[in-house]
């Protein structure tokens, strides 16, 4: 059976993409199709979405042959393969299904006819022979032996051509050897394999659990090759980084710029925590490359990507940093709201089991849309403050606190709705404590545990958390990778700023 015709998971592109429904995503779409400008054509492409084929993944763990595809397994801690569904009512979907149908009507009029003819039949065990013997491990003797005995095609061939051959048979031991095969995950998929007695419908089921398994299997090779794949990419993406160097010496010029920015960024911090009197010294501190590093990729969130170049070592990753943006720029609203809400209210309510989880869903779903250009934020926020008001109330009252007051209920929705002002206090409070967790978890290397969440952070703690490992990892493979470049141009910074010093 070919694979166009029996293989619909695979082969496929991105397209499901498309059919998102979700304004969130469909923003983040938009992002990871922005190209880079003219004048940056020759450098690294942003990386693709992570939907992949099985035979690219295998490719890409013999020899890194594909960087993109190696760079999305290293910094994607949740890569996984998975299926990618046809639009519905799409061309594509119809021809598919056109050709199914006429696979499957084909092999059960053959099933039908005196005497029945086997050819399609023993063409699918075939398949199913070989998808299994995939699945073996080298130290499988016995179930190799097993599966070439018993699915014999020569055996089975002449059993058909004598009237001898008993197709639930050979459907019984693929699905018992299925399940020996299979991950827990997919027990309850065999165990129905079972409840099938047509055989055509049977082995349609088949080859869709033996799709579901491959993918248990290339998600398990993911997991296992990310170690090893790790130094090999580095390697590999440096070496194809120095020969873009070799040919353009300029490469770096938008580098360089990032981290001169940072340095003077630094500096003026120092500066005026000189004119304060938070130091004793009249020196502005001598600046260590590490903070440098560190304030630069702190600064990718902030970056203004319509009007900033973005430094060529970290464009492949650029469609990333932008989607952590906009999750951290939700995020600094919702937890906004939150702190509003627990210091009107009292800590009482934020205790609750699962008071703070409801209203985090209300304010997440009504700053969904977020960045689109479409989207109101002054009417966001004041529909905001009137459902989590009423949610306030419903909650004080059910607990037996007193409710808010008319005049404590609007003061407390004009907080919520003065949110949107750029300067508000609150949310350069909680922006300005979000920036110190990431420098902190930057800084300590996240061995072992994460450092402490800064006061007002904990009902979004859980958030904040993930978009830290996901930031740390990426950056932290993105210093592997370029350290040498970046030692040089803070070399060429630093000493020139500190010469008049001297």
């Amino acid at each position: 059976m070919s694979q166009e015709q029996d293989k619909p998971g695979e082969g496929k592109s991105d397209k499901s993409e498309e059919n998102l429904d979700n304004t969130e995503q469909t923003v983040r779409k938009k992002i990871r199709q922005n190209t880079p400008s003219p004048s940056r054509v020759n450098t690294l492409e942003p990386s693709p979405p992570q939907f992949v084929s099985v035979e690219e993944l295998m490719e890409t763990a013999k020899g890194v042959t594909n960087m993109v595809l190696a760079h999305e397994i290293v910094v994607n801690g949740g890569f996984q393969i998975k299926p990618a569904d046809l639009p519905e009512n799409s061309l594509e979907k119809r021809v598919r299904d056109i050709v199914h149908k006429a696979f499957w009507d084909c092999l059960e009029s053959q099933l039908k006819e005196e005497p029945p003819s086997y050819d399609h039949a023993i063409k699918l065990v075939g398949e199913i022979k070989e998808t299994l013997l995939s699945f073996l491990l080298p130290g499988h003797t016995r179930l190799r032996n097993q599966i070439t005995e018993v699915l014999d095609l020569e055996l089975i061939k002449q059993e058909a051509e004598n009237g001898a051959l008993d197709i639930s048979k050979l459907a019984e031991f693929i699905i018992g050897m299925m399940g020996t095969l299979c991950a827990p995950a997919r027990d309850e998929e065999i165990k129905k394999l079972k409840d099938i007695h047509e055989i055509v419908p049977l082995f349609r089921a088949i080859f869709c659990v033996l799709d579901l398994m491959k993918m248990d299997m290339a998600n398990f090779a993911v997991s296992s090759i990310r170690p090893h794949l790790m130094q090999q990419s580095v390697e590999y993406e440096r070496k194809k980084f120095q020969e873009l160097y070799e040919k353009q010496p300029n490469s770096l010029d938008f580098v360089t710029e990032w981290l001169q920015d940072a340095a003077e960024g630094l500096r003026s911090k120092a500066a005026l925590a000189v004119d304060d009197g938070a130091t004793s010294s009249n020196r502005a501190p001598v600046l260590c490359p590490v903070t440098v590093q560190n304030h630069a990729y702190l600064e990718l969130l902030k970056w203004d990507h319509l009007r900033k170049p973005f430094p060529e070592t970290v464009l492949m990753d650029q469609s990333r940093f932008q989607e952590m943006q906009l999750e951290l720029d939700q995020l600094i609203l919702t937890g906004a709201v939150l702190l509003v809400t627990f210091n009107a209210a009292g800590t009482a309510l934020s205790g609750l089991p699962g008071f703070p989880d409801k209203l985090k869903m209300v304010i997440r779903v009504l700053l969904t849309g977020l960045h689109l250009p479409s989207f109101n934020l002054s009417e966001a926020l004041a529909v905001i403050s009137e459902k989590v008001s009423a949610e306030v109330n419903t909650c004080l009252s059910q607990h037996g606190f007193t409710p808010f007051t008319p005049e404590k209920e609007a003061a407390f929705k004009g907080q919520i709705q003065a949110l949107g002002n750029p300067d508000n206090t609150v949310c350069r409070l909680i922006d300005s404590r979000i920036q110190s967790f990431l420098e902190s978890y930057l800084a300590s290397g996240h061995q072992k545990f994460l450092p402490g969440i800064p006061g007002g952070l904990g009902p979004i703690q859980k958030e904040l958390e993930e978009i830290a490992v996901k930031y740390v990892r990426l950056v932290d493979y993105n210093k592997m990778v370029f350290s040498p470049y970046y030692d040089a141009v803070l070399s060429r910074i630093l000493n020139k700023e500190e010469s008049p010093q001297l």
